[in-house]
């Protein structure tokens, strides 16, 4: 079913969303990495449903338990395994539309390639499915701040028309997180919250943009023809559910450039042999290779397909009839895929260090 990713570091994940519970299995974490167990929680609970009045009313804690691969703090080389229980499953909310098909929703397509599906919550299709990619992010990206000094950060760039253009190289942190928008322009965090919660009243979803940046990538991840670094980074971006585009760098944007005015110079840098560009339209990588300069990336996410309005729709029979469902949903994505987009950020970029080292070695 494709529940695999990477190469060197790969990640293979399981669960439903209303089952006992979701996890990841890592291979290829190097060993002796200190774990600070706080930090990967802390990635779970920014992503949780419930955390506030702009998600999903879900309570689940997310605790996550590390089965294997971990000892005395420290990875061993071997196999981590990690699970997260689900402990506020309720398959009975979606019992009253188990025959009918969701608009925009897995479940036709699902039924349609495989025979059956798991109509309680959308199965492996759910976002729930992302807890487990959160977990073994968190910790990929402790590998690339002990062993590459990578640091990554992702935040709300709009939700809607409504926009904030932020610099990728002051954002923080703490400025991300000062919102539950995560937004960390304070005045368009506001705005966005005010559009959320209005089509929340209306029972109806809207969508918005993630934006990320990783610091401190060196030169040389990627490589030349399939395996671009940005091509890797795009198949991570648009496996995420609800996700419906990609941009590295310019993007789309660049298109509406003249090439005099898109193309990165390069510059002498601070250090010996340095280079650097004065621009960074390419958002770090050229001809599918980090030049060394910041990554920059875009997600652009759809509106949340469950809403509480009555649609019309087919049954499993495929007669017409309508559908209004019911449950607990988020009306907008972005806030708690932050967290995901740097997870998957994280997972594709320690891939590539790992390779690029075992091909080239450490420079």
């Amino acid at each position: 079913m494709g529940s695999g990713f990477g190469r060197l570091f790969r990640v293979t994940t399981f669960g439903e969303s209303h089952g006992g519970g979701l996890g990841a299995v890592i291979e290829g974490c190097p060993p002796g990495i200190l774990l600070d167990m706080g930090a990967i929680q802390a990635q779970l609970d920014r992503r949780r449903p419930g955390q506030s009045a702009l998600v999903s009313a879900r309570k689940e804690p997310d605790q996550l338990e590390v089965l294997s691969g971990v000892f005395e703090g420290r990875t061993l080389g071997s196999a981590i395994g990690l699970l997260v229980r689900n402990k506020d499953a309720d398959p009975s909310a979606y019992a009253p539309f188990k025959d009918k098909y969701r608009p925009s929703h897995a479940d036709y397509s699902t039924e349609a390639k495989y025979g059956l599906r798991n109509w309680a919550g959308g199965g492996r299709a759910s976002a729930r499915e992302t807890v487990a990619r959160v977990a073994a992010g968190a910790i990929a990206a402790q590998v690339l701040k002990v062993q590459f000094g990578i640091e990554i950060l992702a935040w709300v760039r709009s939700v809607g028309d409504i926009v904030a253009e932020v610099d990728p190289l002051k954002v923080t942190l703490e400025g991300v997180d000062a919102s539950p928008m995560r937004c960390p322009l304070a005045e368009k965090a506001a705005e966005m919250e005010a559009c959320v919660r209005g089509v929340r009243k209306q029972g109806d979803t809207i969508g918005g943009v993630i934006e990320a940046v990783a610091i401190g990538v060196p030169t040389g991840l990627g490589d030349p023809v399939f395996d671009k670094l940005e091509a890797d980074l795009a198949k991570a971006m648009m496996s995420l559910p609800a996700a419906k585009g990609f941009e590295i760098g310019s993007g789309f944007e660049g298109t509406t450039m003249k090439g005099s005015a898109h193309n990165d110079v390069f510059l002498p840098g601070d250090s010996p042999g340095e280079v650097i560009t004065a621009t960074n339209h390419s958002g770090g990588i050229q001809g599918g290779i980090s030049n060394g300069m910041p990554i920059t990336l875009k997600v652009a996410f759809k509106p949340v397909a469950t809403i509480f309005i009555e649609q019309p729709t087919v049954d499993c029979s495929g007669k017409a009839t309508t559908i209004k469902p019911r449950g607990r949903h988020d009306p907008c994505v972005v806030p708690r895929a932050v967290p995901i987009v740097e997870a998957m950020m994280a997972l594709v970029i320690l891939d590539h260090a790992l390779r690029q080292r075992g091909q080239c070695g450490q420079r």
